[in-house]
């Protein structure tokens, strides 16, 4: 029986710079939690799936916070809201996309709080493993929702081993697409990743969805000006406008010269645990003028090798038409 009467108990900190963070996460390791904004944490709490004994409380740390515009680009504090993602005037201008994705996160209020850390980190949505079932994510050895009675709509189509969940974020792709960097820090130091390695599926660790493990902190995403100026699209498909995660949802980035494409990153969200990138299309479109055929061939290329599930097989239409409508309405 799964109890969700009670938050389990745990030492709550709340450290004022990230070198005191990091030394938290390093001492305590794999018993401590990171709470930024606090909409996912606490679910898992309440739910009683996610046991901590230690929360580093991230909120009152100022320098993960902020928007900064550089000569190379933007860098983004990873407790930095949705909400000021969404209105940047610097990121509407130079990435579209990025605030376009902001703006379809869940609601308003949620916006508000929730933040590009967060979203960028969280974990799995799959509802078997989110109700405290023993799947394999958990430890265990099962995936409920890839069997015979299993509910997997909303699952995995690619690179699916053992665990069929997928990438619950509508900023991922765009990450991906922009050719992002993620800043992380520990105890030894900084590193950043591409944000295309920060990912990472189920063959490599089916215990986490990112690169960063337990004494690791996520403090900014540095978005380059590679691809600014460049056309840019972004759509989601969800079951309701808001508070629902995607179905399938794509990002892309194409620089255009003369009516033909020179250069082109496609990434699609809600196919696989990770964000996919789809370089079959992308060498579809390169050297060519992005018209209604391109763009049906292109859409055409993604689904090759899809393992649709019992309750999906809508995603492969869907997936397909999505690229077609990100290489023909590229803005």
């Amino acid at each position: 029986m799964i109890i969700r009467d009670m938050m389990p108990g745990f030492e709550l900190y709340q450290p004022k710079s990230i070198e005191d963070a990091v030394a938290l996460l390093d001492k305590h390791g794999k018993d401590s939690w990171r709470l930024a904004g606090g909409n996912d944490s606490l679910s898992w709490f309440k739910d009683r799936a996610k046991k901590p004994k230690v929360v580093v409380d991230l909120t009152a740390i100022p320098a993960l916070r902020g928007i900064k515009e550089t000569a190379d680009g933007v860098e983004i504090g990873a407790l930095t809201s949705l909400t000021e993602i969404e209105r940047h005037p610097g990121i509407r201008q130079k990435f579209r996309t990025l605030a376009e994705a902001a703006a379809k996160v869940a609601s308003p209020q949620i916006r508000n709080s929730g933040t590009l850390g967060g979203n960028v980190a969280q974990d799995a949505r799959c509802w078997y493993y989110r109700a405290g079932m023993p799947c394999y994510r958990a430890g265990g050895n099962t995936c409920y929702a890839d069997t015979p009675e299993g509910m997997n709509r909303e699952h995995a189509l690619f690179e699916a081993d053992r665990c069929v969940a997928v990438t619950p974020s509508d900023i991922n792709p765009v990450l991906v697409a922009l050719e992002a960097k993620m800043v992380v820090r520990n105890a030894k130091g900084e590193r950043v990743i591409n944000a295309e390695d920060f990912f990472i599926g189920p063959r490599v660790d089916i215990t986490r969805m990112t690169a960063m493990d337990t004494k690791d902190l996520l403090v900014a995403i540095r978005v380059p000006n590679t691809w600014a100026g460049a056309k840019l699209y972004f759509e989601k498909v969800a079951d309701r406008e808001s508070w629902d995660f995607p179905l399938v949802n794509i990002a892309s980035a194409m620089v255009v010269r003369d009516g033909v494409v020179q250069q082109a990153r496609i990434v699609c969200g809600g196919v696989q645990c990770t964000p996919r990138r789809l370089r079959v299309a992308e060498d579809v479109v390169k050297g060519k003028t992005p018209s209604p055929d391109v763009a049906k061939l292109a859409g055409q290329s993604v689904t090759r090798g899809a393992r649709p599930l019992n309750y999906n097989h809508f995603k492969v239409p869907l997936m397909a038409n999505l690229v077609a409508r990100a290489v023909r309405d590229s803005t």
